[in-house]
C-alpha cells in the first residue's frame, strides 16, 4: 500500500514562509513526477508546481519566484518552500505523485492535504 503524507502547513502572516513536505511510503519501486496542488474554498484544484525525477520543474505563474519545489529521491520525499506568502495563497495543499509499485505502470496518488492559511 502506497501512501503520501503531507506536513508543514499552518497559519502564517502575510510575507511569511512555510516549508511543506510530502513523504511517500510503502512498496515503491519508482517515482516519476511529484507535484503540489492547492484548492481554495469554492475554487478548483490547481497545480502549483511539479518536479520530475531528474529535477526539472514547472510552476504556475502566480507562484514563480516565491515557491520552490525540490525532492530527495533517496527519501521519496518532495518539498515545497513557500515564501512571501499572500492571503490568496490560503488553500489546502495536496501532494501528488506518479508511483510505480507492484504494477509495471505508474499510478497517480494523492495525499490527504495540509491547510495553509495566510492572514493579512
Amino acid at each position: 500500500q502506497v501512501q503520501l503524507v503531507e506536513s508543514g502547513g499552518g497559519l502564517v502572516q502575510a510575507g511569511g514562509s512555510l516549508r511543506l513536505s510530502c513523504a511517500a511510503s510503502g512498496s515503491i519501486s519508482s517515482i516519476n513526477v511529484m507535484g503540489w496542488y492547492r484548492q481554495a474554498p469554492g475554487e478548483q484544484r490547481e497545480r502549483v508546481a511539479q518536479i520530475t525525477s531528474d529535477g526539472s520543474t514547472i510552476y504556475t505563474d502566480s507562484v514563480k519566484g516565491r515557491f520552490t519545489i525540490s525532492r530527495d529521491n533517496a527519501k521519496n520525499t518532495a518539498y515545497l518552500q513557500i515564501s512571501s506568502l499572500k492571503p490568496e495563497d490560503t488553500a489546502v495543499y495536496y501532494c501528488n505523485a506518479h508511483i510505480k509499485s507492484s504494477t509495471p505502470y505508474y499510478i497517480n496518488y494523492w495525499g490527504q492535504g495540509t491547510q495553509v492559511t495566510v492572514s493579512s
